[in-house]
């Protein structure tokens, strides 16, 4: 079944043109990701699928049922000042069926007429597919799941993670027929991404996203829409399948671009020597020389980014942290936290959102004071550090003015100096770029610029906070291959598992109330540590069941109620008579004297004695165990 289709969309920028003619469809139960390069318009795509912009020309056909949800990369939520008021008025489709049964209801206690039963009908039909009768429970569970908890919080005081959650939230507590994701993983933790993850590979949904995280696209999405020079090409497979696919599609463009190459050689020989009077057959050979010459330059080079900057040169002295403490209220950050960095150190930061590792960085920095402690760094330490907050520019400024506000000539790694402008196009800013406005820059153009910023310093101990939100797959991979062959210090936080995978072997692990654990080893060393102590716990946890059942019967048997004491004490008196009247009879049986009738009912009452003292007995020994 088919949910949308898109037919030869177009869509520009002034002269910018961001794609032109491409078509594709979106059918039911479909895990699509949509990869392309920064600034090629994929989030501009998605509102237009999604309605909220239009394409100049083409069409976008959605199926009359089919309802979409629509992730923003940055949520907007309007005039809502609480997270209350947002939930409580959200346009969603659970909360319109529950109105719409309501007020069904009201007419129907007034009208019982044929039409408006069978509107209660469809209404009540609604509520069971949608499971809608205890909406309220499962939109608080819901949000108690994405970490959102107190509803009369400010939508203003919270942090990026914390929107992207409740966003996120939202749109899956809609149940749409289509979920549209726009970069669904930024500002997450890496415990949140990988329920999330979990949460869509175990679900029926139809989606389509833009994310970086080629964890979670791999392991999430089964096709692959590229979206390269205004063309679509469709992968069905993930991620994986998806990067073979496209390098057997080069090599073979390659291939044909050389063939057509060294054929326009000869046949611009024959043009030259060919007279001016053309034969039929010979205007048909010029037809096919102007195909051949249209295919040997259809070779466009791509864009590619060049990470070359020169280190600073480090001395023996790096970066010690003594003692360090640091509390906001009653969070403790730090608490009397101790390490000496030494060369070359990659180190990979994760925890919990809240935690204090954006905090950390920034008392590493200066940028922020710990309450006690000392931060000695070494003179010849040059700081490159990258910050979630992004590039800060002013109102007006242009792209090239940025770097030369830092220097006019840049010096590479290799020795030789470039100017801005040089710079800015071995970062893939074209010169018909350098003097666009900084705020139409794409998310990741933005981002880019500033890691350029960053490098063009000359850094010898790089600190990244979250580098990869918003970052292209192309510049991430090139991005990735410079930080491996930076020979300086490396403190990186990033919830991009294959990131910090690939860059560090050396966890700092935040686990809260100012406990930072030293683990040494990658991200996915440690998950398999805690896979592996999860699973121990679940076997410990079968084989002490039935022994703790069995404690828990014991303790029980242990314990006497109330009345059952007050019986112990009183079979211990009761015995003790029982047998002197057990001693009274034998007295009696060995008197000669009795008749027959005498001992003969004295041996019937000795007998009963005897029983009544066996039954006290057993029962005494019994309470007696227990007590």
């Amino acid at each position: 079944m088919n949910y949308l289709s898109a037919e030869n969309l177009f869509k520009s920028f002034g002269e910018r043109v961001l794609f032109e003619g491409i078509s594709f469809g979106l059918n039911k139960g479909d895990k699509t990701a949509l990869i392309a390069n920064n600034g090629s318009g994929k989030s501009t795509l998605l509102k237009i699928l999604a309605g909220l912009d239009t394409s100049d020309t083409g069409e976008v056909a959605v199926r009359n049922d089919a309802r979409i949800g629509f992730l923003l990369q940055e949520p907007d939520f309007g005039e809502f000042t609480t997270i209350n008021d947002l939930v409580q008025n959200s346009q969603s489709r659970v909360q319109g069926i529950i109105d719409e049964y309501h007020r069904v209801l009201e007419l129907q206690a007034e009208d019982s007429s044929p039409s408006i039963m069978n509107r209660l009908e469809e209404a009540t039909n609604a509520m069971e597919m949608y499971d809608a009768w205890d909406y309220d429970r499962k939109l608080t569970e819901t949000l108690t799941l994405f970490k959102i908890t107190n509803l009369d919080q400010s939508i203003d005081s919270l942090s990026g993670g914390q929107k992207k959650r409740l966003a996120l939230a939202l749109v899956l507590m809609d149940h749409p027929d289509l979920i549209i994701l726009d970069e669904p993983t930024n500002h997450l933790d890496i415990d949140m991404i990988e329920w999330i993850e979990d949460y869509l590979i175990r679900q029926s949904v139809t989606l389509l996203m833009v994310t970086h995280d080629r964890y979670f696209l791999d392991r999430v999405c089964d096709h692959i829409l590229e979206l390269s020079d205004g063309e679509i090409f469709h992968h069905k497979g993930n991620y994986s399948y998806f990067l073979q696919k496209r390098a057997e599609r080069e090599a073979v463009r390659q291939t044909e671009v050389d063939k057509a190459g060294q054929l326009l050689k000869k046949e611009l020989e024959w043009m030259r020597r060919m007279p001016k009077a053309r034969t039929t057959k010979s205007k048909s050979r010029i037809g096919a020389f102007y195909d051949t010459e249209k295919k040997a330059k259809s070779g466009k080079q791509e864009q590619e980014l060049k990470l070359q900057t020169r280190m600073s040169r480090m001395g023996g002295k790096i970066l010690e942290l003594k003692k360090l403490r640091k509390s906001y209220d009653d969070i403790q950050i730090l608490d009397g936290f101790d390490y000496t960095f030494k060369r070359g150190e990659r180190i990979g930061i994760i925890g919990k959102n809240g935690v204090g590792k954006t905090s950390f960085l920034n008392i590493i920095t200066g940028k922020e004071e710990a309450d006690s402690g000392k931060v000695n760094t070494g003179e010849t330490i040059v700081y490159g550090y990258y910050s979630q907050a992004g590039i800060t520019f002013k109102d007006g400024q242009r792209v090239i003015d940025i770097l030369k506000e830092i220097a006019e000539v840049i010096e590479m790694g290799n020795g030789s100096k470039l100017s801005a402008s040089q710079l800015l196009e071995q970062f893939m800013f074209p010169r018909d770029m350098h003097y666009t406005h900084v705020e139409k820059l794409s998310g990741g153009e933005k981002r880019r610029l500033y890691l350029l910023t960053i490098l063009m310093k000359n850094p010898n101990f790089l600190i990244l906070d979250e580098p990869t939100n918003d970052l292209d797959l192309l510049t991430l991979n090139r991005l990735e291959e410079f930080l491996e062959a930076f020979k300086g210090c490396l403190i990186m936080v990033t919830h991009d598992r294959y990131f910090m995978d690939k860059l560090v072997d050396h966890l700092f692990i935040f686990e809260g109330e100012g406990k930072i654990r030293d683990f040494n080893g990658t991200y996915t060393d440690y998950r398999n540590e805690q896979e592996q102590l999860e699973e121990t716990k679940k076997i410990e946890k079968v084989t002490m069941e039935p022994v703790k059942e069995k404690a828990k019967e014991n303790s029980e048997k242990r314990k006497l109620s109330y009345h059952e004491k007050k019986e112990y004490e009183k079979l211990e008196s009761e015995i003790e008579k029982l047998e002197t009247e057990k001693s009274s009879i034998e007295n009696d049986l060995s008197d000669a004297s009795k008749s027959f009738e005498e001992i003969e009912k004295l041996s019937k009452d000795i007998a009963l004695v005897i029983e009544q003292i066996d039954e006290k007995t057993l029962r005494w020994m019994e309470l007696s165990e227990r007590a």
